[in-house]
């Protein structure tokens, strides 16, 4: 998995490459921990991330409960299968999916 992370102002794009599972969660996890101070809009580009595990969701939950209090999050780009895992977990109602 690669991470991109892209910071306009308070605004942040996080693009992810490749799959989001138990091995690679962890690193993206971290990543929020010292990425997120200060930001109020919270953008995840999907477009490069073909697979997501449980482990996945629960990182971009966390993420999602620390930007509920700061601003907002979305998902941009996730492809049909991403995007399916989103719906059928229910995450949709959680994290705005564009």
């Amino acid at each position: 998995m690669t991470i991109t992370k892209t910071q306009e102002g308070t605004k942040l794009t996080v693009a992810i490459e490749g799959e989001l599972n138990t091995n690679t969660a962890p690193e993206l996890e971290k990543e929020f921990e010292t990425c997120l101070d200060g930001i109020t809009s919270l953008v995840i580009d999907a477009q490069n991330m073909n697979y997501i595990s449980s482990a996945g969701l629960r990182a971009l939950f966390g993420a999602a409960e620390v930007m509920q209090e700061n601003g907002d999050m979305c998902v941009i780009n996730a492809n049909d299968e991403v995007k399916n895992i989103f719906e059928v977990t229910g995450f949709v109602d959680i994290i705005d999916v564009k």
